[in-house]
């Protein structure tokens, strides 16, 4: 059938909030050769006028303005092909079938649109409120097919987030993004509830007011983390790192057991102050050390720790945390971006089918960031690009942890860095190969240029050898053992790698 232009209508609920990025290109082709395909209308029952039925919306604009612009009558009369009225909701998504063919919606725009339809749906089926998993199976009954996961973070989207950090979301904030601000959201959230900070009202206020203040289009996570990690430390009166330690563990799957209260803290002497993790922002690259096995330790090196507060809970390993209804088993990444897993994970060391000295350096720095992202350090880790192991440790965990980790926990973060240390080694290198790539207040770096071991040694607890297995193997989950393991394995293959193609690791400078 062939209809004036007067009598067709937009549809209102066009899925496609802003304009069609392929707008341009669509009119100069209408302009140039027609429309190759007819309109799908429809008309509501008692309507005299059409409504565009699937898709065409953009193409109805597009007519309209130029019969405006030309007065011509090929752009006044327009062939359509009519579909009778069925309901609301299959109009609505019959336009959200045609989007997805015709060009991508942004994600907030199928969010919307799907929850409109949701609305739509229940209205017409006398339902209160419609489960997810229930839409999810009313619409692919309907021909649109959508994971019970994917409406979930749809949902987080539309009612958490848009009201909140709309330009971030207008502007093209992705599933993967949501998906990780709801991983930030859901870890933040145990460790406010844990910490008797308040109930999820009071959360809920916190964190929107945070979102608020960093929305716009160029949208940053790490922003927003580093706010939320403030927040909690100074209601708590504990330093920024100890909560960024706890909220890594919730994100990335261990659990977190918090005491009912919090007892006295216990006094710590300076003799016993210890370390345990930090962030700095050296850039990436280098890696050198003192010659520690020149040395000696200027205080005892034992088996006992420095006096700690059980203010901060144990780290539990991720084999205890498998089972834990934490963000990482909810969702498919965390807030922090983790370090991608292409590695097997062999109950011994696997070697790695590449035996080439710059995938070894690669696969080494992604068992290290991957160890140290777990158990709290990751900042502590930097890639080394062409030279040496393939990855470096900025500095020294931080002093002010020894305050906040229990005994057991402080044990492992800090055998774990020595081991980091050792399989990048940072007290074996070349002074020159890595202490111009690290930051002037590092602690590490002054050790380094100093030839200072004493400072090294009091900077991290550094445990009997001889407790070792007890305090770290005994404790790392399966993955962190394995990955563990995996490191130490691509270590001799480097060293095996250089010496048969006669390169030395720490001269390629």
């Amino acid at each position: 059938m062939r209809l004036e232009i007067t009598r067709l209508k937009a549809y209102e609920h066009n899925p496609r909030r802003g304009e069609n990025p392929e707008y341009d290109r669509i009119k100069a082709s209408i302009r140039a050769d027609g429309m190759d395909q007819p309109l799908v209308v429809t008309c509501r029952p008692g309507e005299t006028d059409y409504v565009v039925g699937a898709g065409g919306n953009t193409r109805l604009h597009i007519l309209q303005a130029l019969y405006q612009e030309t007065g011509e009558d090929r752009f006044y009369w327009v062939d359509c092909l009519f579909k009778p009225w069925r309901q609301e909701s299959s109009l609505l998504l019959a336009h959200l079938r045609e989007n997805d063919l015709r060009g991508p919606l942004s994600f907030i725009d199928k969010a919307r649109a799907i929850f409109e339809a949701k609305q739509l749906i229940e209205q017409e089926m006398g339902r209160d409120n419609l489960s997810q998993r229930q839409l999810a199976t009313v619409l692919r009954d309907r021909g649109y097919s959508l994971s019970h996961g994917l409406i979930s973070q749809m949902g987080y989207a539309v009612h958490t987030l848009l009201p909140v950090i709309p330009q971030a979301l207008q502007s093209g904030l992705g599933r993967p993004q949501v998906e990780r601000i709801r991983a930030l959201d859901r870890a933040a959230r145990q460790i406010w509830k844990q910490r008797d900070l308040g109930d999820d009202p009071s959360f809920d206020g916190v964190f929107a007011a945070l979102c608020g203040r960093y929305d716009g289009i160029e949208w940053d996570l790490d922003s927003l983390r580093s706010a939320i990690e403030t927040e909690i430390a100074e209601a708590l009166e504990l330093s920024i790192h100890a909560i960024r330690v706890e909220l890594d563990a919730h994100l990335h799957g261990n659990l977190i057991d918090v005491p009912a209260s919090d007892p006295v803290p216990v006094a710590v002497s300076p003799s016993e102050v210890d370390a345990s993790a930090d962030t700095m922002a050296g850039d990436p690259g280098g890696a050198k050390a003192v010659r520690i096995a020149e040395g000696t330790p200027d205080g005892p090196v034992g088996d006992k720790p420095p006096a700690v507060s059980s203010t901060v809970p144990k780290v539990a390993s991720a084999a205890q945390a498998g089972d834990a209804d934490s963000p990482s088993n909810t969702s498919s990444q965390s807030s922090s971006d983790p370090v991608q897993d292409p590695l097997p994970r062999s109950v011994t060391p696997s070697k790695p089918p590449a035996t080439d000295l710059k995938s070894l350096r690669a696969r080494a720095w992604t068992l290290a960031a991957r160890l140290a992202q777990r158990n709290g350090i990751a900042d502590l880790v930097a890639p080394l690009s062409g030279k040496g192991l393939g990855f470096i440790l900025r500095d020294v965990p931080d002093p002010s942890l020894a305050d906040q980790l229990d005994a057991d926990t402080l044990g492992q973060v800090s055998m774990l860095w020595w081991h980091l240390a050792a399989c990048a080694e940072m007290t074996v290198a070349p002074l020159e190969a890595v202490v111009a790539t690290l930051s002037d207040d590092s602690i590490l770096r002054q050790a380094l240029d100093n030839q200072d071991a004493g400072l090294l040694f009091n900077s991290v607890w550094t445990l009997d050898p001889g407790h070792t297995a007890y305090r770290l193997w005994r404790q790392l989950g399966d993955q962190d053992w394995h990955d563990l393991l995996n490191l130490m394995d691509t270590y001799r293959l480097i060293h095996r790698a250089a010496a048969d193609t006669q390169v030395r690791l720490w001269g390629e400078l």
